[in-house]
């Protein structure tokens, strides 16, 4: 390997030379650069290094060499940390929106800002719509064309009003999505989505929402009507507030309060208050686990997030606030005479489930982060409801 570097310096040193006449280097020994001719030589060659002249800028021991990588570290180490290649390299999963056919191909960017193809956020949407829907026809002992049309309305709504709302989120982060890595293929953070075109595809979603709505008693038209504040107000918090989450919580349980008044008329403040306070904190903390994905990019685009402020005691923050939902799940239980399906499913499954997401979320792990975010809206919603349902069925159809 010296021969090589001897070889190799003088090459340099050559180049150096021809485009820089003044420039001399100067070797220990000339004579050992030379081809050998005896064994002997080849020994002396092999076992001495070659001594550089301070004019070649080139570090002539290893500390001077350990002290510069120190002080200025290659720029690539540094995309390594917040980038690791093996996450770049994993290729980007497919949409069922890559399968549409070609006719179909100019709604697909608009098909993209509703996120039809994640469906995750409709339901968690829509699980607390059933919560109080399933509830109100259990007390009132309504036939099941009630519920199952109520739940079917609002699968509808949800479906529309979440479209909307990602509509909405992606006109306020456009500029900011385009800075994270998992939001930069987004339709409008891409440019295959201009914001009059958004703006004008926003229109046709809400007219379709309000035609949803509409189905509905006045009283719950008017209370729906007031969620679009909460909408709108969603994305701009995370601009001015670590707790943005605070608000989506918000936002995604108000069904809560619409799914009780379509059924009964109007809402039962005592038994929806409470659910709603429940669903508050449920959706506080998976949205909290969803935060943890992009709290790295978050920190360049300047966004805000419970994540960032709370970046070593999330685990302890998450367990507060399921084990709130869990307590305002019981209490609406026994304010609502629930039996003991409801308490076993609802609440005691329910809490079996939020615990094995706590104890065994990974933070630093994008895929893991998004795998226990997705179980509440495939799991925890689902058992809040099946418990609700069962006691239905029990104090309902089986008399």
């Amino acid at each position: 390997m010296l021969p090589s570097l001897a070889r190799c310096s003088t090459s340099r040193s050559f180049q150096k030379s021809f485009f820089n006449p003044s420039f001399r280097p100067t070797f220990a020994s000339s004579s050992r650069l030379t081809r050998p001719s005896s064994s002997s030589s080849i020994r002396l060659l092999s076992t001495t290094r070659p001594s550089f002249d301070t004019n070649t800028n080139i570090p002539s021991s290893p500390s001077q060499i350990t002290r510069k990588d120190a002080n200025a570290p290659h720029p690539s180490v540094t995309s390594e940390i917040i980038h690791p290649q093996s996450s770049l390299s994993e290729p980007a999963p497919k949409s069922i929106l890559d399968n549409l056919p070609r006719w179909a191909s100019p709604a697909k960017p608009y098909l993209a800002l509703t996120r039809i193809d994640k469906p995750i956020g409709t339901l968690l949407l829509f699980w607390p719509c059933t919560w109080s829907i399933t509830m109100a026809s259990t007390l009132l002992h309504l036939p099941i064309t009630t519920p199952l049309f109520y739940i079917s309305l609002f699968g509808l709504g949800a479906l529309i009003m979440r479209g909307a709302g990602c509509t909405i989120n992606d006109m306020w982060d456009a500029k900011m999505d385009a800075k994270v890595d998992r939001t930069k293929s987004r339709p409008l953070a891409s440019g295959d989505v201009t914001q009059f075109q958004a703006l004008s595809f926003l229109g046709l979603q809400l007219s379709a929402g309000l035609a949803v709505l509409t189905q509905l008693n006045w009283y719950s038209i008017v209370l729906g009507a007031s969620s679009l504040s909460l909408v709108v107000l969603y994305p701009f918090m995370k601009r001015i507030t670590y707790y943005p989450q605070v608000v989506f919580g918000m936002t995604f349980n108000w069904g809560v309060f619409l799914g009780w008044s379509a059924v009964a008329g109007v809402t039962d403040w005592t038994i929806t208050a409470p659910m709603y306070l429940g669903g508050i904190a449920w959706g506080v903390a998976y949205d909290l686990i969803y935060a943890h994905q992009d709290k790295l990019d978050d920190v360049k685009a300047g966004v805000k997030s419970m994540a960032l402020r709370f970046p070593d005691n999330s685990r302890t923050v998450i367990s507060v606030l399921y084990t709130t939902f869990v307590s305002m799940l019981t209490l609406t239980g026994h304010l609502a005479g629930m039996g003991p399906l409801y308490y076993m499913i609802s609440c005691g499954a329910t809490a079996a489930h939020l615990a094995w997401q706590t104890i065994t979320v990974n933070f630093d792990d994008r895929a893991d982060c998004w795998r226990k975010f997705c179980s509440n809206g495939y799991i925890t919603g689902g058992l809040v409801w099946l418990g609700i349902a069962a006691e239905y069925v029990q104090n309902v159809l089986l008399i």
